[in-house]
């Protein structure tokens, strides 16, 4: 009998791994420039006890008017020092891109090394440091359909006492948190979101604040949901250097190379403006 080598049809697509497109802009700002410094330092300045007005001028105490005892101010800093600096490399040989129908290409590598790699770490170290800094982190709490809106709405009150601004709030679930918000009757998100706040991660709103939801994956273990404000956390990327080197010396093809410089802070006077509820196994 004839031997027949059947032929093997290679389809010109690539099997792609989802991945979920950054949010951690909703939650934070990049209100700081670090052009040209690595390191940055904010002022803090104190402010003045109210006093009663001596309107009979009879107190002679030094240093005293009818104002009240002369305070001065101070004026303390703090200091935001890049520490994360991460790179990568991988070359593309140039006739791995020609015999793979130009999936091996590395522009396209490029664009999935970014998607699958870089932006996820970034929001894993992002989220991680909000969470650490929370300032009001109340204990763990086995959360349920029938006890999720008490527990938001709890950071919701945490926040107003705190005096954090009602309006950018942001709520942060996972998946398995936005279902128990979903079973849970008394929670109804507002849908009438526009469209650039959809194509943003944006779901809905509940009580004002702008619900997003991302991948456990990217969160600390036993995530339950975080309601902060975007003031609280400077998220600063200082550098982003991605580029292409065809045919460098010692190599045929393409040498990929990529940096990107950044970090993540939390205000000292903005703590109170993350609240962090993490979920306990019942």
């Amino acid at each position: 009998m004839a031997t027949i080598d059947l032929a093997t049809k290679f389809a010109p697509y690539v099997d792609e791994q989802f991945k979920s497109e950054s949010k951690r802009n909703l939650l934070t700002n990049q209100d700081y420039d670090w052009t040209g410094a690595h390191s940055i330092k904010i002022y803090k300045i104190s402010t003045s006890e109210m006093n009663d007005y001596d309107r009979a001028g009879t107190n002679t105490e030094t240093n005293w008017s009818r104002f009240g005892a002369v305070a001065g101010l101070d004026a303390t800093t703090e200091e935001m020092t890049l520490t994360k600096d991460r790179s990568f490399t991988f070359a593309i040989d140039k006739l791995d891109t020609d015999e793979t129908a130009q999936q091996l290409a590395a522009a396209t590598a490029l664009s999935r090394q970014n998607r699958e790699i870089v932006i996820p770490e970034v929001d894993t170290y992002v989220y991680n440091v909000m969470v650490t800094k929370a300032g009001t982190k109340p204990a763990a709490v086995a959360l349920t359909a029938d006890n999720i809106y008490t527990e938001i709405l709890k950071a919701s009150e945490a926040l107003d006492d705190a005096e954090v601004p009602e309006t950018n709030r942001v709520l942060l679930v996972t998946p398995a948190t936005y279902a128990l918000m979903k079973q849970n009757k008394e929670i109804t998100l507002d849908s009438d979101i526009g469209q650039e706040m959809r194509l943003r991660g944006v779901i809905g709103l509940l009580d004002g604040a702008a619900v997003v939801k991302v991948p456990k994956v990217r969160l600390p273990a036993n995530f339950g949901f975080m309601m902060v404000h975007p003031s609280a956390t400077v998220a600063p990327v200082k550098l982003e250097d991605y580029r292409i080197h065809q045919d460098p010396p010692g190599l045929s093809g393409a040498l990929v190379e990529g940096r990107i410089c950044y970090d993540a802070f939390v205000l000292d006077n903005k703590v109170k403006a993350i609240y962090y509820q993490e979920h306990s196994a019942q």
